[in-house]
């Protein structure tokens, strides 16, 4: 078995993807689960081509349900540690090492990967520097502990965390800043490290067009929920 997968939810993102996962299998020795999200193009092939493990959803169910898909997948499995990144190429498979150190280590049970922190090209659109702006300074506040980059896709965590991410609690809409919220509420220990990102491709996604409007008003409305509930299911690890 070996010591950590690697989940990639993927949408539409043919001539990508291969790039991507020949980064990983550069640096790191781990099977690859790519969670098909309804793609209409050449999506899941090209990761079958690369010797990837393809989950295909039927239609397209959105990033974190893509994300929660393969977690339950790993689980299933029998995998206790799992890296999640993005399929377009913005997370740099160097980072990966860096990202897991930690979690292999018992200190945390998730950690983030900040564009932040570290060397990075990445700039957003105004609305989601907004967005990020704001619910980084909440989910700091919430949370007691500085938090960067809370809109960061590129994270490691430990078989806790993974049994957090597959349970009703996880938020598949827009899996963000809430997170951070519930991973602190749940007594789950988490922290930030610098990670090389690259500028996101021009293409739709869950932060395009009018979505990024929708994500401010969910986020908003996921998080005062948040600090309703008060517990979350746990798995023993």
């Amino acid at each position: 078995m070996h010591d950590f997968v690697i989940i990639i939810p993927a949408y539409n993102e043919a001539g990508r993807l291969r790039h991507t996962i020949r980064g990983i299998q550069a640096v790191a020795d781990a099977p690859i689960v790519v969670v098909n999200d309804g793609s209409l193009d050449g999506t899941a092939q090209e990761a079958r081509d690369t010797g990837a493990t393809v989950l295909d959803l039927p239609f397209n169910l959105g990033y974190g349900a893509a994300l929660q898909t393969g977690y339950r997948y790993a689980l299933k499995e029998g995998y206790v540690r799992a890296v999640q990144m993005d399929a377009d190429g913005q997370h740099d498979p160097v980072s990966i090492p860096i990202l897991l150190k930690d979690v292999q280590t018992g200190t945390v049970d998730v950690v983030i990967g900040s564009r932040f922190l570290g060397e990075s090209d990445y700039r957003p659109p105004l609305i989601r520097k907004i967005g990020m702006v704001l619910f980084r300074n909440i989910a700091s506040f919430l949370t007691g502990q500085k938090i960067t980059d809370p809109t960061s896709g590129f994270q490691a965590l430990n078989l806790r965390a993974m049994q957090f991410y597959a349970s009703d609690a996880y938020p598949v809409d827009f899996p963000d800043a809430d997170v951070l919220i519930m991973l602190h509420r749940s007594g789950m220990r988490f922290k930030e490290v610098p990670v090389r990102m690259h500028q996101s491709p021009k293409k739709i996604s869950m932060h395009s067009g009018i979505v990024p409007l929708y994500y401010l008003f969910k986020m908003v409305l996921s998080i005062f929920v948040t600090l309703l509930r008060e517990k979350y299911p746990q798995e023993e690890a």
